[in-house]
């Protein structure tokens, strides 16, 4: 019988951005040219004009985030254009405002600092920009302090900033504009009642659910 090659035997991508794990699988699927075209072509470790442009625009962001074992959270923040805020070409911020008090994001920060951005365009130019990095967490007066940043966010008046997160650029790319679908803006109070989530925050229905699998359990502890 042939033996086969250890998967770590086809990781020949030292040099390349990315990991391990891609290096691997682009020899495995036969992808590593138009890889190393991408890596070539499209992959930088700062923020080029462009890049610092199009981040003062956006409304949104995606935000990945990663506990010490690997477990993942994405979420999202969205404010006025220019929410984010482009330090210099190697460090942006994002602020964070009050929430459901989880802080699910700032504690994988707190375990692994590693941090992915992800913003897409889907008003204009369907495009998207990935933002790879480590990230800290620092407090509202100390981003005021050294960095001049205000805390207020203007969609909401009154709302205010609890803390700031920094993220420094390991590395920034291009998502293509190929499946970005294009939207429009609509003004919420234009929806109509039709378009209305259900009263209170269980949209999802959660709470339903648990206060059906609760009734056979407490009727189990009245029997006992």
């Amino acid at each position: 019988m042939g033996q086969h090659t250890p998967y770590e035997a086809l990781d020949d991508g030292e040099g390349l951005p990315g990991s391990r794990g891609e290096h691997i699988l682009q020899r495995l699927f036969a992808t590593r040219d138009r890889a190393e075209r991408f890596y070539e072509r499209q992959v930088v470790d700062r923020l080029t004009p462009h890049m610092r442009d199009f981040v003062a625009r956006q409304e949104m962001v995606f935000v990945g985030t990663a506990d010490a074992a690997g477990n993942c959270d994405t979420s999202f923040r969205a404010g006025p254009p220019g929410f984010v805020r482009v330090v210099d070409d190697g460090r942006l911020m994002y602020p964070e405002f009050r929430g459901n008090g989880v802080l699910a994001s700032l504690g994988n920060i707190m375990e692994n600092a590693h941090i992915s951005l992800l913003f897409v365009d889907f008003f204009e130019d369907l495009v998207g920009l990935h933002v790879n990095g480590p990230a800290t967490i620092t407090t509202a007066y100390d981003a005021a302090r050294r960095y001049g940043l205000a805390d207020e966010d203007r969609t909401a008046p009154g709302r205010r900033a609890e803390r700031w997160v920094m993220v420094e650029v390991e590395e920034a790319y291009i998502h293509c504009s190929k499946h970005i679908p294009l939207l429009t803006r609509q003004d919420r109070r234009e929806r109509g009642p039709q378009a209305r989530r259900p009263a209170g925050d269980d949209y999802f229905g959660v709470g339903r659910v648990r206060s059906v699998t609760r009734e056979p359990e407490e009727a189990g502890k009245s029997a006992g």
